[in-house]
C-alpha cells in the first residue's frame, strides 16, 4: 500500500523534532568525540530517549522512571562483578533506554560480566574510549529534549487553535478532516464502533487504497499501532462511538499523535456543539457515496470499495435501487432494521430519498422491494405514498443507471401521485406518457410546445382553470372525480371545463386534442419542477 504526501503544511504547522534515540544519541558530534562503542543490545538503538542521567549508585534503578540514558564511570563498581551484574539487572527493571560507561581507571576496558548481562536483558550497553566530560552530553541531550517539549506543546496549541476555529465558523465534518489529511500528508479515516467508515479524507488514490484493504485493516484498529497507523479514540462522558485513524503517517510518531489526539478532541467538540450523532456522519457517508453513483462522475467500480468500507454487502448480492419521493431518511433506515434488510439511504438534491438495498442472491428482490414499499405506507401513515424502483441488478457497475432510473420515475410520479392510485412500488413501466416527457422536457421543441398548446391558461388568471385542467387529464377525464377532488359541483365543473376550451381553441371530448393538451401539461409540469 502505498501513500502520498501532500506539498506544503498549512501556515503555522510545524512538526516537532524526530524523537531522540540511542541511535541518534550516538551520533551526535559530543558523542563521538567520545569514541563510543555498542557492545551489547545493538539491536535495541531505536530506543526513544526521554531523559539522560548520571548516577554512580548500585542501586540507581530505583531513581529512574523509565526512558533514560544512564552516564556512569562505575566507579562504584570497579572488582565488585555482583554488583556489577545488578546494576544492570536493576537499569533493564526500570527500564532504562541504554547506559554509557566512561572507560578511565575504574574499568580500562568494557567489564565482560557487565556487558553479558546487558546482553541477556536485551540493555544497549555503550562504552566511551577517550575520557569524556559528562556534563557536555548532559546539556547536549537535555537542550534537545527541552526543545521538543516545547515544540510539542506549540504544535499541540496549534492544531487545537486551527480545527476549532474551523468549528466555531460552522465548518462540516469533512473540511476539519481535510485539513488534518493536508497536514499529516496521509488518508485520514473516521469509522464507528462496527468498524464502518464514516468519512475520510487524503488524496483520492491513497483513500481507495486503504479502503480496498479495509477489511484487514479493520480487524487490526482495535490492536497494536505500528508503521506509522495512529488511532485515537472518539467518544465523551464514559461512552465510546467511535475512532479516528491516521493511516500510513510517514512523519514523527510523536507529531502524528499529538495530530490524532487534538483531532479526536475537535470531533468530539463538533459533534457537541453541531447537536448530531455518530449516526448523522454515518447519513452523511451514505449520502456522499449514493450521489456520487448517481451523478456518475466516479466510475462504479471505484466506488465498490467504499461502498464495502460503509458495511453494504457487495460480494454475491443483488442490488435493488430505489427513490422514495419526499421520503425521510431515518424512517426509512427504522423499516430497513424492522425488515431486517441491508442498504444504504440518502437524501438526495431535491428532497426525494435513495435507498440502495442489497439482497443475497437466494431472496426474492420484487416481493422484498413490495413489502419494503406496503410497510413504508404503514409507517408514514400515508396511503398514496409510493417507492419508485428499478430493475434489480446483480452486477455492481449497473447500479448507478439504475439508480438514476428510480430518479427519473420518481420524478414522473411526483406531480400525479395525489390524483392517481398508484401502486405502492411503481417502475418505469407503469409512467408510460409521463416518463416520456419528463426524458424530454428539456428540449426547446417541447418547451415551445408547451407553451403553444398552453397558452390561453399560463396567466396568473388562468392558474384555476389550469389546476382543473390537470385533475381532469390526470383522471382520465372523470369529470365525478374532478368535481370531487375540487370540491365544486358537476354543474360548476362544466362551466369551467367550457371555459378551459374556449381559452386554449380545443374540444375535450376530441381524443387527439385532449392527448395533445395532456402532453402539453405534463411537459409544462416536467419544466416547472
Amino acid at each position: 500500500m502505498t501513500t502520498t504526501s501532500f506539498h506544503s503544511p498549512p501556515p503555522g504547522w510545524q512538526p516537532m523534532e524526530p524523537a531522540l534515540s540511542v541511535r541518534q544519541v550516538l551520533t551526535l558530534e559530543r558523542v563521538l568525540a567520545g569514541e563510543p562503542e555498542v557492545v551489547a543490545g545493538a539491536g535495541q538503538l531505536d530506543r526513544p530517549v526521554r531523559w539522560v542521567h548520571v548516577a554512580e549508585a548500585a542501586d540507581v534503578g530505583v531513581m529512574l522512571t523509565g526512558g533514560e540514558m544512564v552516564l556512569t564511570t562505575g566507579v562504584l563498581l570497579a572488582g565488585d562483578e555482583t554488583k556489577q551484574a545488578e546494576y544492570v539487572q536493576s537499569l533493564h527493571r526500570a527500564e532504562a533506554a541504554a547506559v554509557v560507561l566512561g572507560l578511565g581507571r575504574a574499568f580500562p576496558a568494557p567489564p565482560e560480566v557487565m556487558r553479558r548481562a546487558a546482553e541477556r536483558c536485551g540493555l544497549p550497553m555503550v562504552v566511551l574510549h577517550r575520557p569524556f566530560p559528562f556534563a557536555e552530553l548532559t546539556e547536549e541531550v537535555q537542550s534537545r529534549l527541552v526543545r521538543r517539549k516545547f515544540a510539542a506543546v506549540s504544535l499541540s496549541e496549534s492544531v487545537r487553535t486551527a480545527l476549532t476555529g474551523l468549528i466555531t465558523a460552522g465548518a462540516p465534518l469533512q473540511r476539519l478532516l481535510d485539513e488534518v489529511a493536508q497536514h499529516s500528508g496521509c488518508p485520514v479515516v473516521v469509522t464507528n464502533l462496527a468498524h464502518r467508515v464514516l468519512a475520510t479524507a487524503g488524496e483520492r488514490p491513497a483513500v481507495d487504497d486503504v479502503l480496498r484493504d479495509w477489511e484487514r485493516i479493520a480487524r487490526q484498529a482495535g490492536g497494536s499501532e505500528g508503521d506509522g497507523w495512529i488511532r485515537a479514540e472518539l467518544g465523551g462522558r464514559g461512552e465510546r462511538w467511535g475512532r479516528l485513524l491516521l493511516c500510513g503517517y510517514r512523519g514523527d510518531a510523536a507529531t502524528g499523535r499529538v495530530l490524532a489526539d487534538r483531532t479526536a478532541e475537535a470531533l468530539v467538540l463538533h459533534r457537541m456543539l453541531g447537536g448530531g450523532s455518530a449516526r448523522t456522519w454515518e447519513e452523511q457517508s451514505a449520502q456522499s457515496l449514493l450521489t456520487d453513483l448517481v451523478s456518475g462522475v466516479v466510475p462504479a467500480r471505484q466506488l465498490l470499495p467504499r461502498a464495502r468500507a460503509a458495511g453494504l454487502p457487495v460480494n454475491r448480492r443483488t442490488f435493488v435501487p430505489l427513490v422514495v419521493p419526499g421520503g425521510v431518511p431515518g424512517r426509512l433506515e427504522r423499516t430497513l432494521r424492522l425488515l431486517g434488510l441491508s442498504g444504504l439511504v440518502a437524501e438526495l438534491a431535491d428532497g426525494a430519498t435513495a435507498v440502495l438495498l442489497s439482497l443475497a442472491r437466494d431472496q426474492r428482490a420484487e416481493a422484498l422491494t413490495a413489502h419494503f414499499a406496503e410497510r413504508l405506507r404503514t409507517e408514514s401513515g400515508a396511503p398514496n405514498a409510493v417507492v419508485a424502483a428499478a430493475d434489480p441488478r446483480t452486477v455492481w457497475e449497473e447500479v448507478p443507471a439504475g439508480l438514476r432510473e428510480a430518479r427519473h420515475v420518481a420524478d414522473a410520479v411526483a406531480d400525479s401521485s395525489a390524483v392517481l392510485d398508484l401502486p405502492a412500488v411503481v417502475r418505469l413501466r407503469d409512467v408510460h406518457l409521463r416518463g416520456l416527457v419528463r426524458l424530454l422536457r428539456d428540449d426547446p421543441h417541447v418547451q415551445s410546445f408547451a407553451e403553444r398548446e398552453l397558452d390561453g391558461l399560463l396567466c396568473e388568471a388562468g392558474q384555476e382553470l389550469l389546476n382543473v385542467l390537470r385533475t381532469y387529464l390526470a383522471t382520465g377525464r372523470n369529470k365525478s372525480r374532478t368535481a370531487q377532488l375540487h370540491h365544486v359541483s358537476r354543474p360548476a365543473l362544466y362551466r369551467r371545463l367550457e371555459a378551459i376550451q374556449a381559452r386554449l381553441g380545443v374540444d375535450l371530448d376530441d381524443f387527439e386534442q385532449a392527448a395533445s393538451v395532456h402532453i402539453a401539461l405534463l411537459a409544462h409540469d416536467a419544466q416547472q419542477g
